[in-house]
């Protein structure tokens, strides 16, 4: 009876089995790493709005010093424990944080987490409008550039695009304003709603606070025309500031891909120039603009800040400016803190988003 020696596996094979071994897990543990990661995150940006906070000192003093009595001023300064350590303050704050605690306001005296609850939504919905012009625009303009590559549409957009991006978000809600909403005379000024409308949002039994949501719920086409009518201009002059950078990665993904091998094959096939750029090199030019979202939340953000003071929409960006010049450090303490968390969480989401539609993500 013979005997069948058995050759062992070549280097190669053995590294092939070792990577499909570890590809298994790899995308497990990089999200695992990743939400791991927001934990130092939440906490270093936390603890950097504290300390940035305590250096003009005490919340009391600095809201109510110069209208109150030494006597009163130091009542309420041991009321609120503010004559404690500042570590032993911070030790406090980090603990009531992390059980959704921000504390209490002391220009309104209400608790923040209420003021969140209440103003939150209102930049949310301001941020998803904003996100949904910036693909409107941004995407179609990106692959119309690609198209005409080196051309003048493609040149033309190109300074659009820059104009978007370099534009002050404050400039362009003044500009649209004057233009739509004094000279046209077709779109509000400001707010998100009519007093009329919001008369009968309030009227709701379950309202929610997002005043799509809300004027869908009443049953009136005018209310939720007035609603929509109100966020077209924030909607706008914030979304332009994402839409422009979602132009210059879709115009340059769509050529980059547009040299690959297999755009060369169906290229070869007879398939004409225009299916190529929107069947074949669309999908492709759409991972980039998924992992940089994360990014452009948290520069939307930032710009709610001056747009919705600019078109006087009650969010979190308007009332942190309300409380920011009635030096209400607390309140500022909370927004603050929220918005870190929200970005944080984000990206988290768009690392999860990238990881299941690119294969190449994988650690």
């Amino acid at each position: 009876m013979s005997t069948v020696a058995m050759k062992p596996p070549s280097p190669a094979l053995r590294s092939t089995r070792r990577k499909k071994t570890r590809s298994g897990g790899g995308i497990g543990r990089y999200l695992l790493t990743r939400f791991l990661l927001i934990i130092p995150t939440i906490f270093i940006l936390v603890s950097m709005v504290f300390w940035l906070m305590r250096t003009t000192g005490d919340p009391i003093t600095a809201a109510l010093g110069g209208r109150l009595s030494a006597a009163q001023l130091a009542e309420r300064i041991s009321a609120a424990g503010y004559d404690r350590p500042v570590f032993v303050q911070y030790i406090e704050y980090l603990g009531q944080v992390f059980t959704g605690n921000f504390g209490t306001t002391i220009s309104t005296n209400q608790p923040v987490s209420e003021v969140l609850a209440t103003y939150g939504v209102a930049t949310a919905e301001l941020v998803f409008y904003s996100l949904l012009v910036a693909f409107i625009v941004g995407i179609p303009l990106g692959m119309v550039a690609a198209y005409c590559r080196d051309k003048a549409p493609d040149a033309f957009l190109r300074v659009f695009a820059i104009l978007c991006y370099a534009t002050p978000v404050f400039f362009a809600g003044m500009l649209l304003k004057l233009v739509f909403a004094v000279w046209l005379n077709v779109l509000p000024v400001a707010g998100r709603a009519d007093v009329r409308s919001e008369l009968q949002m309030q009227l709701l039994p379950n309202k929610t606070g997002f005043y799509t949501i809300d004027a869908i719920q009443t049953g009136n086409p005018a209310v939720l025309g007035d609603v929509l009518a109100h966020a077209v201009l924030p909607a706008v002059a914030l979304g332009l500031l994402t839409a422009g950078v979602f132009l210059r990665l879709v115009r340059t993904n769509v050529i980059g891909t547009l040299n690959t091998d297999y755009v060369d094959a169906a290229r070869s096939r007879g398939v004409n120039e225009f299916r190529l750029v929107r069947v074949h090199a669309y999908r492709p030019a759409l991972i980039p603009i998924i992992t940089v979202i994360g990014l452009q939340i948290a520069l939307l953000l930032g710009g709610a800040v001056l747009t919705e003071t600019t078109f006087e929409w009650k969010g979190l960006g308007f009332m942190l400016i309300q409380f920011i010049q009635a030096r209400d450090f607390v309140a500022v303490q909370g927004i603050v803190a929220l918005l870190a968390v929200i970005v944080a969480l984000s990206n988290f989401i768009v690392d999860i988003i990238a990881a299941v539609i690119d294969p190449r993500v994988r650690y």
